[in-house]
């Protein structure tokens, strides 16, 4: 879908890279200027899962030859990541201003946790951080609890790299039309509070309440994860009041009259504990069986190696094993068709002197 994009990427951790990873998936020309050396880059391998389907050339961007060979290399490109914080590519020459009049058409992707502006822009932070900072953190556990969600995916996913995404996707359609680049300022922290207003809508209604444990979506017995006879984990969120009854009937429970109350908030917590001791009483694939092919709205919850396993996650081919590591295949999908493969992911700068010699050759975008 992407395939007459070209993205320089500048070498960063978490949602700057994933993104790209999400426009090499969906079939852009992504470059990956990595540093010379990763003793300095925590956590990043010679082969990153994060830079599959990217082509990689190895820079000094303190080196005025390699920040040369960056700027020739910007004048063939529509796009740019970086997730340095402010100023840091300033710094270095190559900061917006810079890079634009290089290439006007130039969109310049910007990917921070706290923003490029406001009080708290310059520090150090990480996605529990931000997400704290900006509300998403408060449901991420049943109340009582000290709040901890999925690490990294509300965050560094969710609130970042999707969103730096969409951002770039909408300038690189407004300098088609346009001529012009522009500057795409995704935060986490800005991302992160915009995924809440689907809960924000629900306060109208009186479904959502700031205190934990009261929502519709955070309390009920039938919004939440049971502890089975295995230690393992079920996920029960039957929110509509048909898919409840199927719920109940499948328990066993239908005629019981303390469940008849659906939205009774004042009857939560008993029922939390009577289904708590239920579900304690059997397997979970006890359970995933007892409700298979219903809309009760029941799953198991599983790690990544039985989600590859599930029958429906194996229909899908959702899951892959390529190039030695268990990696999700690329998302979305278009008109039916399978995911594409998992490409490889480049050594660092395997591919220096192949994108050299395209430079030599070929001619700036405009």
């Amino acid at each position: 879908m992407l395939s007459d994009i070209r993205i320089v990427e500048i070498e960063a951790l978490g949602p700057a890279p994933f993104a790209a990873m999400l426009m090499a998936d969906l079939g852009a020309d992504v470059i990956t200027v990595h540093r010379k050396s990763a003793s300095d880059v925590p956590g990043k391998g010679e082969r990153n899962l994060l830079d599959r389907g990217k082509r990689s050339i190895a820079l000094d961007l303190k080196d005025p030859g390699d920040a040369d060979i960056l700027k020739t290399l910007l004048r063939t490109a529509d796009g740019l990541i970086e997730g340095f914080r402010p100023g840091v590519m300033e710094r270095l020459g190559l900061g917006p201003d810079q890079c634009l009049n290089i290439q006007p058409r130039l969109v310049y992707g910007r990917m921070t946790g706290w923003g490029q502006s406001g009080p708290r822009a310059t520090e150090a932070g990480h996605d529990l951080n931000y997400i704290g900072l900006s509300g998403a953190l408060w449901y991420g556990s049943p109340a009582g609890q000290p709040p901890f969600p999925p690490p990294t995916l509300v965050g560094d996913i969710g609130g970042g790299a999707l969103y730096l995404a969409v951002g770039m996707l909408s300038g690189l359609l407004n300098a088609r039309a346009t001529g012009r680049g522009t500057v795409v300022d995704a935060a986490i922290v800005d991302g992160s509070a915009h995924m809440m207003n689907l809960l924000m809508s629900l306060r109208a209604s009186g479904s959502f309440r700031t205190e934990r444990g009261q929502s519709l979506l955070d309390g009920p017995h039938w919004s939440r994860s049971y502890r089975c006879a295995d230690n393992r984990f079920l996920s029960v969120q039957c929110l509509e009041p048909k898919f409840y009854r199927q719920f109940l009937e499948r328990l066993g429970l239908a005629d019981d009259p303390g469940f008849t109350e659906q939205f009774d908030r004042t009857r939560w917590p008993e029922l939390n504990r009577r289904l708590e001791d239920q579900f304690a009483t059997r397997p979970r694939d006890h359970w995933t069986k007892l409700f298979g092919a219903s809309d009760a709205c029941v799953a198991p919850v599983l790690d990544p190696e039985s989600s590859r396993d599930d029958p429906h996650m194996a229909a899908r081919g959702v899951w892959s094993q390529e190039h030695g590591r268990l990696q999700a295949l690329a998302a979305p999908r278009f008109d039916g068709e399978p995911p594409s493969p998992a490409r490889p992911s480049p050594t660092r700068g395997e591919h220096g002197a192949e994108i050299l010699a395209e430079l030599a050759r070929l001619k700036p975008r405009t």
